[in-house]
């Protein structure tokens, strides 16, 4: 299940509110290991809540303190979601050559059925989404269903029920010029069995 709210956040707050997160966040780069080959990840990310979080098989060292706009945004979204968020994830696209690969947010932390709330501020940029084939096509996800999402400055997408057991995400990266883009993403996370602080 997935709600769309666009203009969730007037385009003059969506203004000011873009500008200060840009300056204030401390935004990172992390890098991946994959077949023994490290790359940087394309865009920059910064991770508050009260645990750290794992994903990719990297951790994320959490920020405990909240700048106050992220606590104003977490609080309407709660009152307009009915959901109460403990962490988020936020990410810099600094550009039309930053992305987010195709995934599932689905994470043990997560729970089951996570309710992820994502707010977009900058430059339009397109979410896609495509549905996990079914087991007779044996990972073949050439004729399965997409979407195609294009997220404004101010937009609300909350993800909720199955979806990401049945349908993964990303943002691609684009042929023409995109200025920065900032992606808010709200979600609830639980200690993991193993404690979750390796």
């Amino acid at each position: 299940r997935i709600h769309l709210i666009p203009g969730f956040i007037d385009s003059e707050q969506a203004d000011w509110m873009f500008e200060q997160l840009l300056q204030d966040i401390p935004w990172g780069q992390r890098t991946h290991i994959r077949q023994e080959v490290s790359f940087e990840e394309p865009r920059l990310t910064s991770w508050y809540g009260e645990l750290p979080y794992t994903y990719s098989r990297i951790t994320k060292v959490f920020l405990p303190n909240w700048h106050p706009v992220l606590t104003m945004l977490k609080e309407r979204i709660e009152e307009f979601t009915g959901y109460t968020f403990n962490s988020l994830l936020c990410n810099l696209y600094r550009n039309e050559k930053d992305s987010v690969d195709w995934h599932s947010d689905d994470e043990p932390s997560l729970g089951k059925n996570p309710v992820i709330a994502s707010l977009s501020f900058g430059a339009t940029r397109t979410f896609e989404m495509r549905k996990k084939p079914s087991p007779e096509e044996d990972g073949d996800y050439t004729y399965v269903e997409r979407l195609r999402i294009p997220l404004d400055h101010g937009t609300l997408l909350v993800m909720e029920g199955a979806t990401q057991e049945d349908w993964q995400h990303r943002v691609p990266k684009e042929y023409h010029s995109r200025d920065e883009r900032i992606n808010l993403t709200f979600r609830i996370i639980y200690p993991e069995p193993d404690g979750g602080w390796k």
